[in-house]
């Protein structure tokens, strides 16, 4: 069994879209459109075959918080360089880096940012 995808509601599909397919290497399929339901989406496919599923619709207006249920997305993006290199463009690109880079107590070496809606995204090696 495996984790086929995951679900992520956005206020601005297209800005996240750019996002994830500019510092992930996410290839976006065609957007989805609903005109009944005012539903609109597109799923972004990572390099290891993983998808995130964007989603917008008007009437979901929930601020990002921390709560019950999703609490971060982990994208391993190769080594220790290469989590040090990806905190230092997004940095220069101006998004502040939450923590790290640093080396966890269960191992993992990893740095967490907030992608421009405020879901916290942890940059990992591995």
């Amino acid at each position: 069994m495996r984790i086929e995808h995951v679900g992520m509601w956005t206020k601005d599909l297209e800005t996240m879209r750019t996002f994830y397919e500019t510092y992930f290497k996410a290839h976006s399929g065609e957007k989805y459109h609903n005109p009944k339901k005012q539903f609109t989406s597109c799923f972004l496919t990572f390099e290891s075959g993983s998808r995130l599923e964007l989603m917008h619709r008007e009437d979901i207006s929930k601020e990002a918080a921390e709560s019950f249920g999703y609490a971060h997305l982990a994208l391993s993006v190769g080594d220790k360089d290469a989590v040090d290199k990806m905190v230092d463009r997004l940095q220069a690109d101006g998004y502040a880096l939450l923590n790290g880079p640093r080396t966890t107590g269960d191992g993992y070496y990893e740095a967490a940012i907030e992608d421009p809606e405020g879901n916290l995204i942890e940059i990992m090696a591995g």
